[in-house]
Protein backbone atom coordinates (compact mmCIF):
# COMPACT_ATOMS: atom_id res chain seq x y z
CA UNK A 1 0.00 0.00 0.00
CA UNK A 2 1.31 3.45 -0.88
CA UNK A 3 2.22 5.63 2.07
CA UNK A 4 3.31 9.28 1.85
CA UNK A 5 6.93 9.83 2.86
CA UNK A 6 6.40 13.28 4.34
CA UNK A 7 3.50 15.19 5.78
CA UNK A 8 1.67 17.40 3.28
CA UNK A 9 1.49 21.02 4.34
CA UNK A 10 -1.84 22.73 4.99
CA UNK A 11 -1.15 25.15 2.13
CA UNK A 12 -0.70 22.31 -0.37
CA UNK A 13 -3.79 20.57 0.93
CA UNK A 14 -5.88 23.74 0.68
CA UNK A 15 -4.53 24.50 -2.79
CA UNK A 16 -5.50 21.04 -4.02
CA UNK A 17 -8.95 21.38 -2.47
CA UNK A 18 -9.48 24.82 -4.03
CA UNK A 19 -8.54 23.49 -7.48
CA UNK A 20 -10.94 20.58 -7.11
CA UNK A 21 -13.80 22.83 -5.99
CA UNK A 22 -13.02 25.33 -8.75
CA UNK A 23 -13.37 22.63 -11.39
CA UNK A 24 -16.76 21.71 -9.93
CA UNK A 25 -17.91 25.34 -10.11
CA UNK A 26 -16.88 25.59 -13.78
CA UNK A 27 -18.67 22.33 -14.61
CA UNK A 28 -21.84 23.54 -12.87
CA UNK A 29 -21.71 26.83 -14.79
CA UNK A 30 -21.35 24.99 -18.12
CA UNK A 31 -24.24 22.67 -17.26
CA UNK A 32 -26.46 25.64 -16.40
CA UNK A 33 -25.52 27.37 -19.65
CA UNK A 34 -26.31 24.28 -21.73
CA UNK A 35 -29.62 23.82 -19.92
CA UNK A 36 -30.62 27.42 -20.59
CA UNK A 37 -29.73 27.13 -24.27
CA UNK A 38 -31.79 23.93 -24.59
CA UNK A 39 -34.81 25.56 -22.96
CA UNK A 40 -34.55 28.66 -25.14
CA UNK A 41 -34.12 26.57 -28.31
CA UNK A 42 -30.69 27.97 -29.23
CA UNK A 43 -28.68 24.80 -28.54
CA UNK A 44 -26.19 24.18 -31.36
CA UNK A 45 -23.43 22.16 -29.68
CA UNK A 46 -25.29 18.86 -29.56
CA UNK A 47 -28.42 17.08 -30.83
CA UNK A 48 -31.42 17.21 -28.50
CA UNK A 49 -34.09 14.81 -29.78
CA UNK A 50 -37.70 15.80 -29.17
CA UNK A 51 -40.40 13.28 -30.02
CA UNK A 52 -43.23 14.72 -32.07
CA UNK A 53 -45.91 12.76 -30.18
CA UNK A 54 -45.26 14.82 -27.04
CA UNK A 55 -45.79 18.07 -28.94
CA UNK A 56 -49.11 16.86 -30.36
CA UNK A 57 -50.56 15.94 -26.97
CA UNK A 58 -49.94 19.32 -25.34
Amino acid sequence: MAVPKKKTSKAKRNQRSATWKGKAAVAAQRAMSIGKSVLSGRAQGFVYPVSESEDGES
